[in-house]
């Protein structure tokens, strides 16, 4: 806990779970020098948010409706905003933190680190210091994503059970590209279908 003359960190919490949300509020209003804005259960409420009140910091998780802490991340950077990300979850996968550090994101903890580092990796993350889970960098290095964006796209789409039309007319692509993209995203992955690449994607945080 800081000093009452410390610059107050303002912050918007994004956390599907209303229990955890709640309990990241409480603990930081123990805090002497964060003040929490607003939270959202949602990736869409988490933009609108901080559009309304302007934060210091983004405190999200990665897996939300609507929009996930990475996407809500890359409109954040697209649109210029001042607020910093920091992602707080259970997933120590490195092509999340990949596609997090790509989107702007300053800080990757995780859930079960624990609860007095959380307010000062916020104060680090506030100084314009990047904050990573100790080992997830390496971990990224050793297991760089793959994918391109297109082939995440059709792999997110055939995740979900789409024909190969409905992907196709989704993307605004042919079938055969379609079935091009699906092709090379399962040699990439070493899968044997596009099930098994789905699966190796999303184990790793690729998708």
């Amino acid at each position: 806990m800081t000093t009452e003359t410390s610059k107050m960190i303002r912050i918007v919490i994004a956390e599907d779970q209303s229990l955890l949300r709640g309990a990241i509020a409480t603990l930081l209003s123990i805090e002497n020098d964060t003040e929490v804005l607003g939270q959202a259960s949602d990736g869409l409420e988490a933009i609108d948010l901080v559009k309304q009140h302007e934060p210091d910091i983004l405190l999200t998780d990665i897996e939300m409706p609507n929009a996930s802490g990475i996407d809500v991340a890359m409109q954040l950077k697209q649109s210029e905003s001042k607020t910093k990300v920091m992602i707080v979850t259970t997933f120590a996968r490195p092509g999340y933190l990949e596609r997090a550090r790509s989107a702007g994101v300053m800080g990757y903890v995780l859930k079960d680190a624990p609860s007095e580092s959380l307010a000062e990796s916020l104060r680090k993350v506030a100084k314009g210091q990047l904050v990573i889970e100790q080992g997830l960098a390496e971990s990224a290095w050793a297991s760089p994503d793959p994918l391109s964006d297109r082939e995440r796209d059709i792999l997110r789409l055939a995740e979900k059970g789409r024909t190969n039309k409905e992907r196709a007319d989704a993307l605004h692509l042919s079938a055969g590209t379609v079935r091009n993209y699906l092709a090379e995203a399962t040699q990439k992955l070493g899968a044997n279908n596009r099930i098994e690449a789905s699966r190796i994607a999303r184990e790793n945080g690729w998708l």
